[in-house]
């Protein structure tokens, strides 16, 4: 017998009507009725991944509510089912536009109602397969980790997710600011809405406005059809501007408008077109400094929103790189099966500085898994040195006494020059006195400068 696939019912009728079983024997239902407002862990939802919600059940003091639910419920794609005469009221448009793949108005057709949950059910699979069996990316695992850092901005982007404001995301490369963009994407209202990703520093600036806002008909010799821009295919979504340090000044003056009154107009025409999308930015550059230096409009500066989130890099989280590794590793094919790092190995990966960040560490994996012979992963696999002795400095970098030498030599530096390299002076910034400074600069090999000398010498 064939195995039921669960199906989400959201409803404020509970139980079921009769009539809602025979229609949809092929399903195992999952009600949850609607009460006031979603609590947590009360929307238990293991496998299923389409769900259908009955506007028609709603009265007007639950619809409102509704939004909640949807969000609470980890359900891939939704059907709304209505009377007809709901489809005049524009509350109950703008819910099915934001949340749903598809609608269905009573009274209920099985065979079209079993058809649309059917093939909403089979793309979802296709997608599920599709992303287990492509290469990883570090973008799919940027912000995992249990760092202070990114646990900071994962709380951050749930919070953004949930407003309809627009979003800076700084970052340097390789952090995964398209990863932190997509997250907000995913958690939001719009997250079954399109999100269209604008290569900013890929825009020519003569296709600029034909890119971004589309033309008509005739517009320019051609054109033999009307074609929408960029930000017009993410009606209803979000747009997503990667890159936004590297728009020119001629480019940043296109986009203004839009910006600020949510209005484009296409190539060839005079009529304006109101688009509702929302905007998020990323930028490895901070836009304040080139808007002090004239290389950024404040006006655009200032439209790009309120809300900003600054991705830390990789070495400053290194304390995730373990379970980074092992999650692009699990997730990437391999012909020789599983691979694990050695020892030796993860001493590297703690005490590289990552100028490539994410991406300079699932390019060293990536280069690991092709080059590498053994079952396990060396140092060596992954670019790094091969010197035994290099090897050995490793390991005694990671001893207490090695700790305690560099704390030592940073206290000394960071004394001295609070000091003017004053010796008598920056033994009193450490409570010590000038003869176990002295002492403690030749322990570690600190040389003495010129004033340093003079004061030791008189």
């Amino acid at each position: 017998m064939k195995e039921k696939r669960p199906l989400v019912w959201l409803s404020a009728v509970y139980p079921c009507p009769s009539a809602i079983g025979p229609l949809l024997r092929d399903w195992q239902l999952v009600h949850i009725p609607i009460s006031d407002k979603p609590a947590a862990g009360e929307t238990p939802v293991d496998g299923a991944r389409v769900g259908v919600f009955d506007l028609g059940s709603l009265s007007a003091d639950q619809l409102p509510h509704l939004p909640e639910w949807l969000d609470a419920i980890p359900v891939q794609h939704w059907i709304a089912t209505l009377e007809p005469h709901q489809i005049q009221n524009p509350n109950a448009c703008a819910l099915i536009n934001r949340y749903c793949t598809d609608y269905h108005t009573r009274p209920l057709q099985a065979e079209r109602l079993n058809a649309i949950l059917g093939h909403l059910w089979g793309m979802s699979e296709l997608q599920a397969k599709a992303s287990r069996t492509k290469p990883a990316c570090y973008h799919d695992v940027a912000l995992e980790g249990g760092s202070v850092a990114i646990r900071h901005v994962r709380a951050l982007l749930q919070k953004f997710a949930r407003t309809e404001e627009s979003v800076l995301i700084y970052g340097e490369n390789g952090t995964g600011k398209e990863a932190a963009a997509r997250f907000i994407h995913d958690h939001s209202p719009r997250k079954n809405k399109p999100l269209i990703a604008v290569n900013c520093a890929a825009l020519p600036r003569s296709l600029t406005q034909n890119e971004l806002f589309g033309h008509e008909k005739g517009a320019f010799t051609h054109a033999m059809s009307v074609q929408k821009g960029r930000i017009e295919a993410a009606n209803g979504g979000t747009l997503l501007l990667l890159g936004v340090d590297e728009l020119e000044s001629e480019q940043q003056s296109a986009i203004l408008r839009f910006l600020q009154e949510g209005l484009i107009e296409r190539l060839g025409s005079n009529h304006p077109i109101s688009v509702d999308t929302r905007l998020i930015a990323t930028s490895t550059k901070p836009l304040e400094q080139l808007v002090k230096t004239g290389a950024f409009r404040s006006d655009v500066f200032y439209r790009l929103g309120s809300l900003h989130v600054l991705l830390p890099p990789l070495r400053e989280r290194k304390e995730d790189i373990p379970i980074l590794a092992s999650r692009i590793l699990s997730a990437t094919p391999s012909a020789r099966g599983t691979r694990r790092l050695t020892d030796d190995a993860m001493i590297c990966l703690a005490g590289h500085p990552w100028p490539g960040n994410l991406r300079e560490l699932q390019n060293r994996l990536r280069q690991a898994l092709l080059l590498g012979e053994s079952p396990q992963i060396g140092a060596e696999d992954m670019g790094f040195s091969t010197n035994p002795a290099d090897n050995h400095d490793r390991n005694r970098d990671l001893s207490l006494d090695a700790f305690r030498s560099r704390a030592d030599r940073q206290a000394i530096s960071v004394s001295l020059a609070l000091a003017h390299n004053n010796v008598s002076a920056a033994a009193r910034l450490l409570n010590i006195s000038r003869v176990s400074f002295y002492r403690l600069m030749d322990k570690h090999h600190v040389p003495h400068g010129p004033s340093t000398r003079l004061q030791k010498d008189s």
